[in-house]
């Protein structure tokens, strides 16, 4: 039953067209542009679907406003769809929810909607920045590194969801479908992969409160720093408002840039973060402080105009 990865995310919007706007600026392709339907996708094929908030035919919200309503993950056959659908469906505790697009769909312990369906993403052939580092000064001769006006995201690299019940959705992902832990804050987050070979995680559960459920940011990942860079200043320069970046996580490596999303919670771009195989060893005992959440970041960004750190007036 190997899920692949994230195939398709929907979101239920108030503004429809704060969202089309919004994700046509963040770089993704447009397939779909209706009123009252949008469909974008990214480079590898990673879909994202926004819909009217009140539309009939998403599961119910676990928050309210403008928020993330469902999480279609990939899987390499139909067996492995079928055979995921019969696990959950062998556990009565687990809410099932009207199908959608063919797609059988279940609500997870934190109140997120949930389907399976044979991977429709592919490879994209596109190629990070060489880099000059001291041990490899000359891994680029006679070349300038790439400096990008705008970023084009590779795919839907992960999600973040606050979850007050922590524990209970972990235990879901891991032993219903598989789900393996990467690293750990104590009783607070836990970072997750659907696959034993693969980026850092694919899902962050976070606790911050007994109570609060919701999503805190959907990632997409981008082709390497420079173009981290060049992402967030173009996001800038639209007017979308960043929350912190760019910056570097010490858990998972990554570079990233964090921006305010229309559609609930915060959008991310990511780059090079750490590749992890079986032999992987979690660390369990991360501390929750700053310095663990950023080794270094802008508060607010980077104004696109000056290129300096944006400074309100």
């Amino acid at each position: 039953m190997a899920i692949t990865g994230i195939d398709r995310i929907t979101y239920g919007v108030e503004d429809m067209a704060s969202a089309q706007r919004f994700f046509t600026d963040w770089g993704l392709k447009p397939l779909t542009t209706e009123a009252e339907h949008l469909l974008f996708s990214t480079q590898d094929g990673s879909q994202i679907e926004v819909c009217k908030l009140d539309n009939p035919e998403l599961a119910p919200a676990f928050e309210t406003g403008s928020t993330l309503r469902e999480v279609i993950w990939g899987v390499e056959s139909q067996a492995d769809v079928d055979a995921l659908v019969a696990k959950l469906k062998s556990h009565p505790e687990v809410p099932q929810v009207a199908a959608r697009d063919g797609i059988e769909r279940f609500i997870d312990p934190n109140g997120m909607c949930i389907g399976f369906r044979v991977s429709e993403r592919h490879h994209a052939p596109v190629k990070g920045s060489v880099m000059n580092t001291y041990d490899r000064p000359d891994a680029r001769i006679d070349e300038r590194s790439t400096v990008y006006d705008r970023a084009e995201p590779v795919k839907v690299g992960h999600v973040v969801f606050f979850a007050p019940n922590l524990e209970q959705t972990e235990q879901f992902y891991r032993e219903l479908l598989g789900f393996q832990v990467s690293d750990r804050y104590p009783h607070r987050g836990v970072f997750l992969r659907c696959n034993p070979a693969g980026g850092h995680h694919d899902m962050f559960l976070l606790r911050v409160s007994e109570t609060r459920r919701g999503v805190n940011h959907v990632a997409f990942t981008v082709r390497d720093i420079h173009e981290v860079f060049g992402g967030g200043l173009h996001i800038s320069r639209c007017g979308w408002k960043t929350q912190i970046g760019p910056g570097r996580h010490p858990i998972s490596s990554a570079y990233f840039w964090y921006v305010n999303n229309p559609c609930g919670g915060l959008a991310e771009y990511y780059s090079d973060e750490d590749y992890l195989t079986a032999d992987w060893q979690p660390k369990e005992d991360w501390v929750t402080c700053n310095e663990n959440y950023a080794e270094w970041a802008i508060n607010g960004g980077v104004d696109g105009h000056t290129r300096r750190q944006y400074l309100p007036e």
